[in-house]
């Protein structure tokens, strides 16, 4: 039997740790749950526990990620959906895995429940989560965009988004503290419903005077292949776009890159994070919650003009040039013809390259002149 390496051995090792502490949190919940009792389920020492996760709250970050990103893919829904029904069948999608009252044991469905309070408890998780749920946000409204008809294609729908997650986290938090109050019924038919609000959504691009002019360049692109989590498949970074380097705690410029790049141009919003160890499962987790019920209820011609990548390693920031991240980063290049031809950093930088050279200006991007966020 051949003997494993080092890589291998430290691979095996996490996905015993892995399903040992989905065991552990899913029979004694996350408060009561003991790294000694995940070390003896997976047969490992405390330290190679600790050896694969800086802790616990990390390692309840990695299950609830590995299992939403392990969810099966539903089959795609028809394509000639409107903007109603695909939201309704998002809020069926979300409420349709939430703990019923009449679940009596633990179970995956419980699993969790505890994920709120844990996010809560740190500025060093909730500053990062609340952009993570701007992401979501951005992604969800671009999804609604593409539904409308072409009569009504002027409005932006990120708002729209926005109040529908609020109603969606909001019923998880009941279903979790008062299992059998909310009516699921009645939270799909208050999501239909805020898609024919007018809730004044108007894109505003940042103020020209306050970012970054952005830098021309001829400098080689050769990024590492990368998945588009949102897709599911190899990320599009050859062609001409728009790549945007982002940290946790800039995740809503990602929209300013898609608003600003001319038509057609492909976007791609990298995350990076100075903490991968608990923040990158943390950003997983809400991009593929999201990403699962998008594929749900959204045909593939609907979803959001966006690629996700993420980038733990840093690899992919350093072909962009960009050698140290952090969760402040924002940095954006813009791609021609396999050269980096412009970039940008700082605060604005992904509105600057995207609307650098030949991109259109954003008022022109998308056919929505809609309210920004900064």
């Amino acid at each position: 039997m051949n003997r494993l390496n080092r890589a291998e051995l430290q691979e095996r090792n996490r996905a015993k740790v892995l399903a040992a502490a989905r065991e552990e949190f899913t029979e004694r919940g996350f408060r009561d749950a003991k790294i000694d009792g995940i070390a003896e389920r997976a047969e490992l020492t405390r330290g190679a526990v600790y050896s694969n996760f800086p802790g616990k709250r990390a390692l309840y970050f990695a299950v609830l990620a590995d299992l939403a990103e392990r969810a099966p893919e539903p089959p795609h829904p028809e394509p000639d959906r409107t903007a109603r029904e695909a939201l309704g069948a998002f809020a069926r999608a979300w409420v349709a895995r939430l703990p019923l009252a009449t679940d009596e044991r633990p179970g995956p469905a419980r699993l969790g429940v505890d994920l709120m309070s844990e996010v809560i408890v740190d500025e060093r998780t909730r500053r990062p989560f609340t952009q993570l749920m701007k992401l979501d946000a951005i992604l969800l409204g671009l999804a609604l965009e593409r539904l409308r008809p072409p009569a009504t294609s002027a409005g932006r729908m990120v708002c729209v988004a926005e109040a529908a997650l609020t109603t969606l986290h909001g019923a998880s938090q009941m279903a979790a503290a008062a299992p059998g109050f909310i009516e699921p019924f009645n939270v799909v038919g208050i999501c239909e419903r805020l898609v024919d609000l007018d809730l004044g959504d108007v894109w505003q691009p940042p103020h020209i005077p306050y970012i970054p002019q952005p830098r021309p360049a001829d400098e080689p692109w050769s990024p590492p292949p990368a998945v588009d989590v949102i897709r599911g498949g190899p990320a599009r970074l050859a062609g001409d776009g728009v790549v945007a380097i982002l940290g946790l705690h800039r995740l809503e410029a990602a929209e300013e890159a898609v608003r600003a790049a001319a038509p057609g141009a492909t976007v791609t919003a990298v995350l990076v994070t100075g903490d991968p160890g608990e923040l990158a499962p943390l950003a997983r987790l809400a991009v593929a919650d999201l990403r699962n019920c998008l594929r749900e209820a959204f045909p593939p011609s609907a979803w959001p003009r966006l690629q996700v990548v993420y980038d733990e390693s840093g690899t992919l920031a350093a072909a962009a040039g960009v050698p140290a991240v952090s969760d402040g980063t924002e940095v954006a290049v813009r791609v021609e013809a396999g050269r980096i031809v412009a970039r940008a950093d700082g605060r604005g930088a992904c509105h600057a390259a995207a609307s650098a050279g030949g991109a259109a200006p954003a008022a022109q991007a998308q056919p929505s002149p809609t309210r920004h966020h900064g």
